[in-house]
């Protein structure tokens, strides 16, 4: 141990000296990949902590949450369960989300203050024992039974935050803070506010709950019931005798307190590997520059380390010394990396919140949540991948021949290799592609994407000798191609290293690049088949992310006075809501909108539509919920029949029984989504509520005074005084109530996202090219400072100083040219399970493959010319005066 230090301190020290930047380049490597990896990490741990402690702090303490699995809780649901000898305590809660805006002194609005805001009606009697968080806290100016006031709130520091207004109380003789809350398009609420809450998470507004019955006029109507049972109760034999009882309701569903936090988790869970997996592509070819660097570093050190093998350094204390070096730049870097990823994270956190553009975490800022052991994790992973880059530099240290080195004669010609393992390591690539996904992680497609590669790489020498071999007869009349393909085919082994890094790089750059590119080729036909109409409708509440859900909803009666209005077509309004059928699965989406008798022609359906039987109601159903439901196309919903079952009874409507008549391809809801006709769902729910209208003006119709009558239909219907022109206003914030968008508009503002979304991928295909490329540089300097008195000796024998240069050089030509090819079919390998095994598994939808010809052929000419650039450059050096002089060292 003693003797491997002291080498560390005077051999390979002195060799970093004389060389920083090449090493610092490998360090930069391996830091770049642990700082994406590790910052990801953190912010996504971080959101998911403050995500579950929200949910705590608003969920409180129960033991079972009662919810309906759409709509509302019947009111008298609660003294049913109130009365339950089983249960200890009952708290009704009635949940609605609105847009709260600041008044200011003067009543006017500050648009700017406009935020989402989630407003929580609760017994503030059971607060204290069920949820000590939403408890509320009067300030001293405030009345003493503010708790039960009519049209006064309690926010927690997240709402006073966003809403401009200060946490401290204000002085007794100034009045209290006003907010309006507005809710679909009816009139704006005015509500006081006395005091806070401390809870926690995104903005949130606690009130008495009869009060916020009568403000926004639900009265009877519940959203959840949280439960606390006797000490001792069994939870299970309970709920299955309460579900036994006569008259109870089949849409109810009962979920622990962590279920939502669960399935938050499992929902973000496959986003957030497949962006570990994304960053760490860094540190894979962080790996491969490790390697090159090591490379080069062995190759310009082979006589001393010949020399340390005749004073009686063993072969494995070579390999252990240049792994030692290894570990030591793959340490250096990881350290680094954990600290440059910190600072990523905790800037990421503090400018852009914790979603990272998957929307699981919208709106949340949670507070960096760094772990030791996630540091100790990626710290090993840069370590590791370090090692494993400077494995064959080490293995080709241990393995050199001293004598032969000293003299200056190089490496051995490569042997005859049959391929055999890089075959096997496909083949078991292959065949783990049809593996299922682990707790919905592919990972099986991981690992065979791994084999796949490291399988192409170890093929490169058998690929390269079969290749050379045929090229052999075409350049036996040339000197010069002769030369360079004759050393090329004997010396296969080093060549398949050099260019195993351009391999690997340029792979994983046609692997993204044909996904990216399929990606976004199917969201666009998608996107065609989803927004038929030419003007989409929809309430202001719901842009610029300020809100959705009910407070977003188009009241009932304005689809069909929309449609009285002259200069359209025709109207097509839809509905989104959502329904909780399990308490480990999130919610999925019921979309209902008007079916023609063909549903191909407006839905972009994956395969053919079934024939409804009769006595059935069809529905169509994402791919998203064939994976989370086990549902196929021909199978009857019951669930989904359940659901609707009490909503038909109170609206004297026959139960329908739901048949999956056909799969269609959605993109925008991961929960899953299923549509069904619009006369269905108001046959069984009678809300006539909307989320959006589909509108076809006529032809000639002017869109603009089209679009100032929806205005004023809207305004009518919300108690205001219509505007009386175009894109006027009255002063009452007309203009803010609905707004309008071309299908054009929404086409391109959804595929602006989708690029910024994925514009890391081309940033990281990039830089790992650009290692590829490097390691190409660092090899081939490698090999020609081990072939100095080889050039010497040509250039003894007559050949010009451009000749040997366009040896080189036709070397780097054939072998870049092999590496290209091999990485583009490597390449399209790995694209191929990305789309039909990674996406799918991952995410729950398909995709169709889209091979961008000419792009990856741009991308292997760069790469050729680039590798056939980079090899006449490292071989300018070894072509000159010091390999003439190097034969000179044998005389």
């Amino acid at each position: 141990m003693q003797a491997m230090l002291a080498l560390l301190r005077t051999f390979s020290w002195q060799d970093l000296r004389h060389h920083p930047w090449r090493s610092a380049a490998a360090v930069a490597a391996v830091m770049l990949g642990v700082a994406l990896a590790f910052a990801v990490h953190v912010i996504n741990a971080s959101a998911l902590d403050e995500f579950s402690q929200a949910v705590r702090a608003v969920n409180g303490q129960p033991d079972l949450e009662l919810r309906a699995m759409q709509g509302s809780l019947p009111e008298a649901l609660y003294e049913r369960l109130a009365t339950d000898p089983q249960v200890a305590r009952a708290s009704p809660l009635l949940e609605l989300s609105a847009v709260a805006q600041a008044a200011t002194t003067a009543g006017a609005k500050d648009q700017s203050l406009r935020t989402p805001i989630r407003v929580l009606g609760a017994d503030a009697l059971l607060l204290p024992t069920m949820a000590p968080a939403l408890v509320p806290r009067p300030w001293d100016s405030a009345d003493r039974f503010a708790l039960f006031a009519p049209a006064t709130v309690f926010l927690n520091t997240a709402a006073l935050q966003v809403l401009g207004l200060s946490a401290a109380a204000p002085a007794p003789s100034s009045p209290l803070p006003r907010l309006t809350l507005q809710v679909g398009l009816q009139q704006a609420l005015t509500v006081q506010v006395a005091g806070t809450v401390t809870a926690g998470g995104a903005p949130l507004a606690v009130m008495d709950i009869g009060a916020a019955q009568d403000l926004f006029g639900r009265a009877g109507a519940l959203t959840r019931i949280d439960l606390q049972l006797q000490p001792g109760t069994d939870r299970t034999a309970w709920e299955a005798t309460l579900r036994a009882q006569p008259g109870w309701p089949a849409n109810l569903v009962l979920a622990q307190p962590g279920d939502a936090t669960q399935r938050i988790s499992n929902l973000s869970r496959a986003y957030r590997v497949n962006l570990t997996v994304l960053a760490l592509v860094a540190l894979f070819t962080g790996a491969f520059l490790v390697f090159s660097v090591l490379a080069l570093s062995v190759a310009q050190r082979g006589p001393q380390f010949a020399l340390l093998a005749v004073l009686g350094a063993t072969p494995r204390q070579r390999l252990a010394l240049v792994l030692a070096e290894s570990a030591a730049l793959g340490l250096l870097g990881s350290v680094l990396g954990i600290t440059l990823g910190t600072a990523l994270a905790a800037t990421a956190l503090q400018l852009l919140g914790g979603d990272l553009g998957g929307g699981y975490f919208a709106g949340v800022r949670p507070a960096l949540q760094w772990s030791a052991p996630a540091a100790v994790v990626y710290g090993a992973l840069g370590v590791a991948a370090a090692l494993a880059g400077g494995w064959w530099p080490a293995r080709a240290a241990q393995t050199l021949p001293p004598a032969q080195t000293l003299k200056g004669l190089g490496a051995a010609a490569s042997q005859a290799d049959k391929g055999t393992v890089g075959i096997v390591l496909i083949a078991t690539g292959a065949i783990l592609t049809g593996a299922p996904p682990v707790f919905g992680i592919p990972l099986a497609a991981y690992v065979a994407i791994a084999l796949l590669l490291v399988g192409g790489i170890a093929l490169l020498p058998w690929g390269m000798a079969r290749l050379l071999a045929w090229l052999q007869p075409l350049a036996a009349r040339h000197a010069l191609p002769l030369l360079a393909l004759e050393r090329a085919r004997r010396m296969r082994g080093s060549a398949a290293i050099a260019v195993g890094g351009v391999v690997a790089s340029l792979s994983l750059a046609v692997a993204l690049t044909v996904m990216v590119s399929s990606f976004r080729g199917s969201v666009t036909q998608w996107l065609d088949a989803v927004l038929p109409s030419p003007l989409y409708v929809r309430s202001a509440l719901s842009a610029g992310g300020t809100g959705g859900g009910e407070a977003a909803l188009l009241p009932a009666g304005f689809a069909e006075a929309v449609g009285q209005l002259p200069g359209l077509d025709r109207v097509q309004p839809l509905r989104a809501s959502p329904l909780q059928l399990s308490p480990t699965l999130p919610a999925l989406t019921v979309l209902s909108r008007p079916l023609s008798d063909e549903p191909a022609q407006t839905l972009p359906l994956v395969g053919e539509a079934l024939p409804v039987p009769p006595g059935r109601t069809g529905v169509y159903i994402s791919e998203a919920v064939v994976d989370l439901y086990g549902l196929r196309p021909g199978m009857e919903w019951p669930a989904l029949s359940k659901a609707f079952s009490p909503q038909a009874l109170e609206n004297h409507a026959p139960a329908a029984i739901f048949y999956i008549a056909g799969i269609w391809r959605d993109y925008a809801r991961q929960t899953g989504a299923v549509v069904m006709d619009r006369a269905v769902w108001l046959r069984l729910t009678g809300d006539a509520r909307t989320s959006d209208l589909a509108l076809w003006p006529s032809g000639g119709t002017d869109v603009s005074a089209l679009q100032a009558s929806i205005r004023a239909v809207a305004a009518t219907q919300a108690g205001r005084q219509p505007s009386t022109a175009a894109g006027a206003t009255t002063g009452d914030g007309n203009e803010a109530l609905v707004e309008f968008s071309s299908a054009a508009t929404i086409r391109e503002r959804s595929l602006r996202i989708f690029d910024r979304s994925f514009a890391v991928t081309y940033w990281l295909q990039a830089v790992a090219i650009g290692i590829g490329l490097f390691g190409v540089a660092a090899s081939f300097s490698a090999q020609v400072l081990a072939r100095r008195k080889e050039f010497g000796l040509l250039a003894h024998l007559g050949l010009t100083r451009r000749q040997i240069l366009t040896v080189v050089a036709g070397e780097g030509a054939a072998w870049t040219a092999v590496g290209a090819a091999a990485g583009v079919l490597l390449g399209l390998a790995v694209s191929v399970v990305l789309v039909h095994v990674v996406n799918p598994q991952s995410f729950h939808w398909t995709m169709d493959l889209a091979v961008p010809g000419w792009r990856l052929l741009g991308l292997c000419a760069a790469v050729v010319v680039s590798g056939t650039v980079t090899a006449w450059l490292a071989g300018r050096a070894a072509a000159g005066r010091d390999a003439v002089m190097a034969v000179k060292e044998d005389w």
